[in-house]
């Protein structure tokens, strides 16, 4: 591929050798290793989120709740499915030492590349945010609400900030100590939830069955856009593949599978979820240690955010835009009331993202991205590769156009006219990244062509 981010690349120097780079004409270093990139990926796949987030595979919206074994069943599927899609993702960063933004250069060009960028901005901007709002609620948790609310916001936004400044030192930090801790949490609690007793596994439906696995794979897939912020410092691209598709996989399964049970322990409440962990002997305290594990999201987000600006402003030192955008979190997380509809609108945003990979996996395996991309500054435009994408992202809002009031009433009436609407076996993700990578197929093979005759 070409240079990882502009055509006058520097080299690594000794100081940059140790961390990522500060700004984006720099060959980042390439020290992550199977097992940094692996711890990594695990701790993502744990999440506060991620036990709470069980409901919507237990029953999902429209639907009668599903028996534990389909509900089970449906969150392997679609965690495996998603960081499949999460993996494929990270290739072209493994590949070129390129950040995710900067890799739709060379798939759509330097100024079309900017719309997606700016979306992701704002995704990312949304999910630090709310993931501060998270590690509040879960110090609550352990607190019973005392204490100040805005404290714990900005204790946690200051944690953060301070993890971007050295992103590489963090990741080696993770490796060495935080996944420890967090599997030994994480047995912990499988032990201590297993004595209280499992709940019937055959008792319920099955007829929710792909809405569910659809939920669990979206959550995985919410990665994709930032993949490539992490593996463009990978040794390699198969590590920098099987350590997200493993490391991610498994943790977020075992998430889902300790969510169930211990939903199934309160009734299906998913306000009362914690209380499952904290009640069990000594349960505050690797609860705390889950809690305090969260600021890796938060941090992924917010470097990422960093790195998306990047795209547009190459030369801005990144130690500047991660204290910028760690501020502008904190401050939002500080002044979010309303969490239901703010969670639905980052969702929306995500759709945007899932039919944009389709493009993307084509592209680098059948198109340009073969012999490498054009990453520079100037990169020419390729109008022809946003149709596959538009018509994917279309295809996800008709099977699926989220719950933003304004955007469905939008949507309704064209699912009418169309005859489209969600069948128990419909699937907006897959459906969305399959319709738009067998448009881009045909995009790339035009492109080819018109390539062939006009040298």
């Amino acid at each position: 591929m070409s240079a990882p981010a502009v055509d006058d690349a520097r080299p690594a120097t000794a100081h940059t050798a140790a961390e990522a780079p500060l700004v984006l004409d720099t060959a980042p270093p390439r020290t992550l290793g199977f097992r940094d990139q692996a711890a990594f990926w695990a701790n993502l796949g744990v999440s506060l989120l991620g036990f709470s987030g069980a409901l919507f595979v237990l029953a999902p919206a429209g639907y009668p709740q599903l028996s534990m074994v389909a509900a089970i069943v449906a969150a392997i599927g679609g965690t495996l499915l998603g960081t499949l899609m999460v993996a494929i993702a990270g290739i072209p960063g493994a590949r070129s030492g390129a950040p995710a933004m900067t890799v739709l250069r060379g798939l759509f060009g330097t100024k079309i590349s900017y719309v997606p960028t700016v979306f992701n901005i704002v995704q990312c901007i949304g999910w630090g945010t709310f993931e501060l709002l998270v590690i509040s609620l879960g110090i609550e948790a352990m607190t019973d609400g005392d204490g100040p609310h805005w404290l714990y916001i900005v204790a946690a936004g200051t944690v953060t900030t301070a993890m971007t400044l050295r992103p590489l030192g963090m990741l080696r930090i993770l490796r060495r100590y935080v996944t420890i801790a967090v599997g030994i949490a994480m047995l912990y609690f499988s032990v201590q939830l297993w004595r209280e007793g499992l709940p019937p596994m055959t008792e319920g439906s099955w007829s929710g069955f792909f809405p569910a696995m659809d939920a669990a794979l979206a959550v995985a897939v919410s990665w994709v856009p930032l993949a490539s912020d992490y593996t463009r410092h990978s040794r390699g691209t198969k590590p920098a593949f099987w350590a997200a598709l493993g490391g991610f996989s498994v943790t977020s399964i075992w998430c889902y599978l300790l969510g169930l049970v211990a939903l199934a322990q309160v009734g299906g409440d998913a306000d009362k979820i914690f209380d499952s962990f904290l009640g069990v002997t000594a349960g505050w305290v690797f609860f705390a240690v889950l809690v305090i594990r969260e600021v890796d999201q938060s941090f992924a987000n917010v470097y990422s955010t960093a790195m998306s600006i990047q795209n547009l402003a190459p030369r801005i030192d990144r130690r500047i835009l991660c204290l910028g955008v760690g501020a502008l979190v904190t401050a939002f997380a500080l002044m979010v009331n309303d969490f239901d509809t703010y969670a639905s609108f980052l969702s929306l945003i995500g759709s945007i993202f899932i039919p944009l990979l389709g493009v993307l996996a084509v592209d680098l395996f059948a198109g340009r991205g073969r012999s490498g991309w054009d990453l520079g500054d100037r990169s020419p435009a390729r109008w022809v590769m946003l149709a596959p994408w538009l018509l994917g992202f279309c295809m996800y809002q008709l099977i699926n156009p989220g719950t933003v009031e304004w955007w469905v009433d939008f949507w309704t009436p064209i699912q009418d006219t169309l005859h489209i609407h969600a069948q128990r076996w419909t699937s907006a993700s897959l459906f969305s990244f399959a319709l738009a990578g067998a448009t881009a197929y045909i995009a790339v093979a035009w492109d080819r062509r018109r390539a062939v005759a006009t040298r």
